[in-house]
């Protein structure tokens, strides 16, 4: 068998057309996406959109999020960052609003390049953003509004010290270790600030 590399993934317009038997379908990309993606309050593609709130923040937007890699973003200063989201407001029924809590669980980092894990169970970043989507009217909450969310950011190197292997974090007790509270206009310096305090 010959290596298998690393696939190239072009950023796709939304225009590409499934094909079957050599023609074109009355079917795209760009509805798919809708068909699959328009749920943006569900904790699934909720977690995405808080990944590309922070990369639009920090880093460069123009490429494709790496699926599994051993961090969620890489700032445009190589600082390598975590997101986690939480909110309020699920997508199902509910009887009352979610509890805040995020995963911070260290792991095997495992590296799209190589294909290979870590040998150490740790936190792969230099610091954790904790998205909050903090908006609680099911009405109106629409998490593209960035005024319906709020950040904290907290270096890894704190929250191990202050946490150890712990896996996962409360907001109040988040909130306990100080982090800096930010908007999406001023993470970037939070994050900054995060890394180097």
């Amino acid at each position: 068998m010959s290596k298998l590399y690393p696939l190239k993934v072009n950023r796709k317009s939304g225009e590409e057309p499934f094909v079957s038997n050599g023609r074109n379908l009355p079917m795209n990309l760009l509805a798919f996406w809708q068909w699959s993606s328009s749920d943006l309050v569900g904790n699934t593609l909720r977690g995405l959109v808080a990944e590309y709130i922070v990369t639009s923040a920090v880093g460069d937007r123009s490429g494709n999020r790496q699926e599994w890699d051993s961090c969620d973003v890489i700032t445009t200063d190589g600082i390598k960052v975590e997101v986690k989201s939480s909110a309020y407001i699920q997508s199902w029924k509910q009887s009352k609003y979610s509890s805040i809590k995020f995963n911070i669980r260290p792991t095997f980092g495992w590296e799209a390049a190589t294909n290979e894990y870590s040998s150490d169970k740790v936190r792969q970043s230099d610091v954790y953003v904790f998205c909050l989507l903090k908006h609680k009217d099911q009405e109106t909450v629409n998490p593209l509004s960035l005024e319906q969310w709020q950040f904290y950011v907290i270096s890894t190197k704190k929250l191990n010290e202050m946490l150890g292997q712990q896996k996962s974090i409360s907001l109040s007790r988040l909130k306990a270790l100080n982090p800096i509270e930010t908007d999406f206009e001023n993470m970037s310096d939070a994050i900054k600030q995060a890394v180097n305090s």
